[in-house]
């Protein structure tokens, strides 16, 4: 049997892009063997996943559900709009929802918990769906809300199949009053989130440096008018309000009636669900929002196959 270096590990995995640990084990199995080893990951579909693990996956879905008091939202990447379509992929990303529920948002923790009724990891199960399917996938993100009492309502934006789609988000209520009038309301907010996407709940929240970065384009807009200073800081205060209701949800108008904040609509379902209200979070994910997609020049990249 050869010995099993550090070397040795360090180029299996040059030849197959396969994780440390993974080769070390390969090794291990195959007494040492390099092309042994080869083949032992491709035959458990490591080797395969890694070599797309360099490609850019930003279609795919995003998955919400929710269960008594708890409500969740993943998003698990492929590399096309095609494999959002494919049964497996979606049973998937529905069954990881289901383990975040469990296990919250960690997407380590998730990744190692086990898959429903497979007998493998979430990992594993992943590792061969990229094998069986032939693109690179991601479990890239998943939140977890949760309210003492009451609700989080989930809503899904043009969904493909229940709680999977391109825009999903979560709202949670809390409350002691009628539940279904709370998920009622929570289910309107959080279309009312689709649509107008807030970055954060209320003013309190706002990032403090998004908040400096703000005011210093705003202050730098007004010093422009040549206007007093006393006057620029009155200019200032009345466009940071304006700037919390377009980026705060609780400051936003509703989308619904177009007149009244989220705030108010908030307020005023007291008396309808027979207990005080109060939005303590929410969440929205966009598939695919803040990666970095691949741009191809289709007619280049033509002429360069038709070149080689």
């Amino acid at each position: 049997m050869a010995e099993i270096t550090a070397a040795l590990v360090k180029e299996l995995r040059e030849k197959t892009g396969a994780g440390m640990m993974d080769c070390k084990k390969a090794l291990g199995e195959t007494a040492g063997d390099l092309e042994a080893a080869v083949d032992w990951l491709r035959k458990k579909g490591l080797a395969a996943a890694a070599k797309k693990a360099g490609r850019v996956a930003a279609e795919g879905l995003v998955g919400v559900a929710a269960s008594g008091t708890a409500g969740v939202a993943v998003e698990v990447n492929a590399e096309t709009d095609f494999v959002a379509r494919n049964e497996q992929f979606q049973g998937f990303v529905a069954s990881v929802a289901k383990v975040a529920l469990e296990t919250g948002d960690d997407i380590e923790a998730i990744k190692a918990a086990a898959f429903p009724g497979a007998g493998k990891s979430v990992a594993e199960q992943l590792t061969g769906l990229i094998a069986t399917i032939g693109e690179n996938m991601n479990l890239r993100r998943a939140v977890r809300l949760q309210v003492a009492q009451g609700v989080v309502a989930t809503y899904m934006h043009s969904s493909i199949a229940p709680g999977l789609g391109k825009i999903g988000v979560l709202v949670a209520l809390e409350s002691a009053g009628d539940q279904g009038k709370l998920a009622d309301l929570g289910k309107q907010i959080a279309m009312h989130v689709a649509a107008a996407n807030p970055l954060f709940l209320d003013s309190s929240s706002v990032d403090a440096s998004a908040l400096e970065r703000e005011k210093a384009v705003l202050t730098e807009q007004a010093q422009a008018s040549g206007k007093p200073a006393n006057v620029i800081e009155k200019m200032v205060e009345g466009r940071i309000r304006k700037y919390y209701e377009e980026v705060c949800l609780l400051d936003q108008v509703f989308v619904i009636d177009q007149e009244t904040k989220i705030a108010k609509v908030v307020e005023n379902a007291a008396k309808d669900v027979g207990a005080p209200v109060k939005l303590t979070g929410f969440a929205r994910f966009a598939l695919g929002e803040g990666i970095e997609k691949e741009e191809k020049d289709f007619a280049a990249e033509v002429a360069a196959q038709l070149g080689g």
